[in-house]
C-alpha cells in the first residue's frame, strides 16, 4: 500500500516580518563590510604585478632587463606622503633596471592653488627612486589641468626626466633600446611625428603614453614593441563577469592589463592613486614589473 503524506506550511505575518528583518540586517552588514573594504582596505592594498614580455626585436644584451611602472599617483588628494612612501618602498623592492611613471603625478581637482603647500612631500619620496638610469616620466591630463609649469618643476626636483614627445636611448652590450614618450593625448599635446623623427630606425622601442586607447595610433606606426599606459585606474570599481563600472575618455578600449594591438603589446596599469570618491572594489592599485625577454 502506498501512503502519501502532505505537509502544509503556512507563513504567518510574524514569520514574514522576521525573515524580512533578518534579510535586511544581512544586507546592511554586507553593505557596511563592502563599504569599509572598498574605502579603507583595497585602496591601500597594492598589487605588485610581474609580467614577462617577449619582444621580437629585443637584443640578447637586454634579456632579463627589468622595467617597473608606476602610474596615476594623484598626489595631493587621497595620496599623501605616507602612502607615497609605501609606493616608493615597494618600487625599490622590485630592484628594477629602469623606473617609469606614466602620468597624472598630481590630483588636478585638489591641487589647484595648493601646489606649493604639498610639493615637498612628493619630491621627498619620488627623489628616492633611482637606478643606473634616470627615472623617466610623462604627463597626464590631470597634470595639465593643474599647473603644468609647476608640475614640470616638480619632476625636475624629483629627478624624473620628462619625455615630452621625446626619446631616451639605453645602451647595453653594444646594443640599444629606446624609451619614447608622448605628452598628454586627451588635451592634444601628443606629437607622434616628432617622436618618430627622433627615434632611431633600429632597436626595440617602448612608448609611454598616458591614455591607453592611443595604442591604436602607436601600433599603426609599426615602430613600437610595447606601449605602457595608465589613466583608466582599471575603472576603480569592477563588477565580476561584467567589468569596470566607468572608465574615462581614451581609457575605454584597453582599461586594464595586457593586450595585443597589431604587432605591439599594450599594457594598462591600474595606478596607485584615485580620484573621485576614493573607492576601489575588485580593482587593487598596481605597481607593474616587466621582465623583457627575446621572442
Amino acid at each position: 500500500m502506498n501512503t502519501s503524506h502532505t505537509i502544509e506550511h503556512s507563513l504567518t505575518r510574524r514569520d514574514f516580518l522576521r525573515l524580512v528583518t533578518e534579510f535586511t540586517g544581512a544586507l546592511v552588514v554586507v553593505g557596511a563590510t563592502s563599504s569599509f573594504y572598498s574605502l579603507k582596505v583595497e585602496p591601500g592594498w597594492i598589487d605588485v604585478e610581474n609580467i614577462e614580455i617577449r619582444l621580437l626585436n629585443l637584443p640578447a644584451a637586454f634579456s632579463g632587463f627589468c622595467i617597473t611602472q608606476i602610474s596615476d599617483i594623484h598626489f595631493g588628494g587621497w595620496m599623501n606622503q605616507e602612502r607615497l612612501a609605501d609606493v616608493v618602498d615597494l618600487t625599490l623592492d622590485t630592484k628594477p633596471d629602469l623606473i617609469v611613471v606614466t602620468g597624472d603625478h598630481v590630483d588636478g581637482e585638489q591641487w589647484t592653488g595648493e601646489l606649493d603647500a604639498v610639493v615637498d612631500g612628493y619630491v621627498a619620496e619620488m627623489s628616492r627612486l633611482g637606478t643606473k638610469y634616470p627615472t623617466l616620466g610623462i604627463l597626464g591630463n590631470h597634470d595639465h589641468w593643474t599647473d603644468v609649469v609647476k608640475v614640470r618643476e616638480l619632476l625636475v626636483r624629483s629627478n624624473i626626466l620628462e619625455l615630452k614627445n621625446d626619446v631616451y636611448s639605453i645602451e647595453k652590450g653594444g646594443e640599444q633600446m629606446h624609451i619614447a614618450g608622448v605628452d598628454d593625448i586627451w588635451l592634444g599635446y601628443d606629437r607622434m611625428d616628432e617622436v618618430l623623427a627622433k627615434l632611431p630606425d633600429s632597436g626595440p622601442a617602448i612608448l609611454l603614453a598616458h591614455e591607453p586607447d592611443y595604442a591604436d595610433t602607436s601600433a599603426a606606426t609599426r615602430r613600437f614593441d610595447l606601449q605602457l599606459s595608465g589613466h583608466s585606474h582599471g575603472g576603480q570599481i569592477v563588477v565580476p563577469f561584467s567589468g569596470p563600472v566607468l572608465t574615462p575618455h581614451l581609457g575605454v578600449k584597453y582599461p586594464s592589463g595586457l593586450y595585443r594591438v597589431g604587432d605591439m603589446w599594450q599594457y594598462t596599469n591600474r595606478g596607485v592613486g584615485m580620484i573621485g570618491l576614493g573607492v576601489r572594489l575588485n580593482c587593487r592599485p598596481e605597481i607593474t614589473v616587466f621582465t623583457l625577454k627575446p621572442a
